[in-house]
């Protein structure tokens, strides 16, 4: 009973049927199909598993997902941090902002600021002036290298040259324009000042090598050069330095420009200082300015 049941579903799958497209007026045939029902069925099931993979493949190949509810963008999350750094950042300077002008009221109004910030002296801080170091076997073969270099080794330079009196250097005049302070040993000036227009070139005085190139609070812009003969050139409160620390100078070539930086100044000069043997020498007296 059950196989005959079996043969019959399988014969009325089989049968076949026409399926005719007429024209309604004139009952003309247009189209015709031979169909059964188990080709519908197939043709069906192969329909609706390759539309199945189309939309699995877009889904998950295209970006068309990110339409989808559930699917987010793959780059979303980098964004999301970059945000989140700039929006701390932001905050940051907000902050720091706020709290230069609250110092800048108190300062207006003659109170002090920020000494709730400042850090109080404890018992158990260190003293420095007590703490010795002392020299490891790395550290002294490192400094034996570093030494070593020709570009930094300013008694190498020095060897190299004949030992001549200060007299016998031509200098080159470092700038240009009118001296508004001299030398006095006594009113520790220990140099001159050059007033000339803001951003004008100053040069070096002689051959050399640039020993320092730094800015500190009371000169600013700071750099002075190693000449042969113990001799040292210093020229402070520039704009700009252009030259850096061990870099052979050429006497004439440019090294900074003219400037108003640090705190012992009141406008645009340079202040050249000469140093013979470790002793400061009064520049006028070799250079014509």
């Amino acid at each position: 009973m059950l196989k005959e049941k079996r043969n019959k579903l399988y014969q009325k799958l089989k049968n076949k049927y026409r399926l005719v497209l007429m024209n309604d007026e004139t009952f003309e045939e247009r189209l015709s199909f031979r169909l059964s029902r188990l080709n519908v069925f197939v043709v069906v099931g192969t329909i609706t598993i390759l539309l199945i993979i189309g939309t699995t493949f877009i889904i998950a190949f295209t970006p068309l997902r990110e339409y989808i509810p559930g699917y987010s963008d793959v780059n979303s999350g980098k964004r999301v941090v970059q945000l989140l750094v700039r929006v701390d950042s932001l905050e940051s300077a907000l902050n720091q902002n706020n709290q230069f002008l609250r110092n800048i009221n108190n300062v207006m109004d003659g109170k002090v600021a920020g000494s709730e910030n400042l850090v109080k002296p404890t018992e158990n801080m260190t003293n420095y002036d007590t703490i010795t170091i002392s020299k490891s076997k790395e550290d002294s073969a490192l400094r034996t290298e570093i030494e070593s270099q020709n570009q930094y080794n300013i008694g190498l330079y020095n060897e190299d040259k004949p030992q001549n009196s200060i007299k016998n250097f031509y200098f080159f005049t470092p700038l240009k324009g009118t001296i508004s302070n001299n030398y006095s040993l006594k009113e520790q000036h220990y140099g001159i000042d050059i007033v000339a227009s803001p951003n004008d070139a100053i040069k070096a005085t002689l051959d050399g090598i640039v020993i320092l190139a730094a800015w500190t609070l009371e000169t600013g812009y700071v750099i002075a050069i190693q000449h042969q003969s113990n001799l040292i050139s210093v020229y402070k409160h520039n704009s700009v330095l252009l030259k850096k620390e061990g870099m052979f100078v050429k006497a004439g070539e440019p090294i900074a420009y003219v400037g108003n930086s640090g705190e012992l100044t009141s406008g645009p000069h340079l202040h050249f200082e000469l140093w013979y043997n470790g002793n400061p020498v009064d520049p006028k007296e070799y250079i014509s300015f």
